[in-house]
């Protein structure tokens, strides 16, 4: 069921983002492998929930469905939701330690190695059809899907989402250490993208699902538009992006930015492109204002500082 174009923030929840929220723990300085890198500096991460502070940010109303530990770093990440205006009672604090992820600064592709805990442990008690019906949009990761019972849960959540007029929305985020069932992946990646699903991809994460380099990334868009999504978005770094939908594909180059930290900006790109989606654009316009979301981010260390005016991405 697709949402028309005029009823798009009619609901009184514009974003629900399912997945992890997190500890990432950025090296200090600029390293090519973790085993360089000495000291790190603590910030909230997580797909999910970058895309929904970003969200917040831009002026958006959100909701984040997580899983944290009862412990001192998942007390910070409740008090860091807290200060942003970010509800915060669909996190669910568990007795499993709250997932560490260690990271590389990087001014091209971060490594990182996870040490996973409570991210995994959604149930389907925290996301009800009474929060599904007040939702525009239901966003999640291949992060999010790879492990039980939180993979169960989000996608017969996405399922009733559907049939009670919410629009979908993946970041195909794929990687092997996360979900080492490639193959299980491409199925329930695949699965998600029938349903109408708005995709974002980057070439690196196509090359780590398909296990092949993207050198026509048109083929990725014709792929998941076959499967049945309802956009796609293909980033590819500092070359641009490619958008596709049934009324046709554009490219949108890269601008000159002076990159500071590279972390977190496929996550503001797509709360800038999902934004316009809101607002009724079209994705050349979308992919505007997601350029302009990572061209912010990019020149940022850590999170976004503060609000951003969503009038201001699709302007020069």
């Amino acid at each position: 069921m697709f949402i028309p174009m005029e009823n798009r923030r009619q609901r009184p929840i514009d974003l629900l983002s399912v997945g992890e929220l997190l500890i990432d723990l950025i090296s200090a300085e600029y390293a090519e492998t973790l085993e360089e890198a000495s000291a790190f500096e603590r910030v909230q991460g997580g797909s999910p929930a970058n895309l929904c502070l970003n969200m917040a940010r831009l002026g958006n109303r959100v909701r984040l469905v997580a899983g944290i530990g009862k412990d001192a770093m998942g007390h910070f990440l409740l008090h860091n939701l807290q200060r942003l205006g970010v509800p915060a009672d669909g996190v669910r604090e568990t007795d499993e330690p709250t997932t560490l992820i260690l990271v590389t600064r990087s001014r091209e592709v971060s490594g990182f190695e996870a040490y996973r805990g409570a991210d995994r442990l959604i149930v389907p008690e925290q996301l009800p059809d009474e929060l599904l019906q007040q939702c525009s949009l239901f966003h999640t990761t291949c992060f999010a899907l790879s492990r039980p019972p939180a993979q169960q849960s989000i996608l017969d959540a996405a399922e009733r989402a559907v049939r009670l007029g919410c629009q979908l929305s993946i970041d195909a985020n794929y990687a092997a250490k996360i979900w080492p069932d490639r193959q299980q992946a491409i199925e329930l990646v695949g699965r998600y993208c029938t349903k109408g699903a708005l995709v974002k991809i980057s070439e690196v994460d196509w090359e780590r699902l398909y296990g092949a380099p993207l050198s026509e990334p048109e083929r990725a868009l014709d792929h998941f538009l076959e499967l049945g999504a309802r956009e796609v978005c293909v980033t590819l770094g500092g070359d641009g992006s490619w958008v596709g939908s049934e009324s046709g594909k554009h490219f949108l180059p890269a601008r000159p930015v002076e990159v500071v930290d590279t972390t977190g900006a496929g996550d503001a790109f797509w709360s800038g492109y999902l934004t316009a989606w809101l607002d009724g654009r079209e994705p050349a316009d979308c992919a505007l204002a997601g350029r302009r979301m990572a061209e912010i981010k990019l020149a940022h260390l850590g999170p976004l500082p503060g609000a951003v005016d969503p009038g201001s991405l699709l302007k020069d």
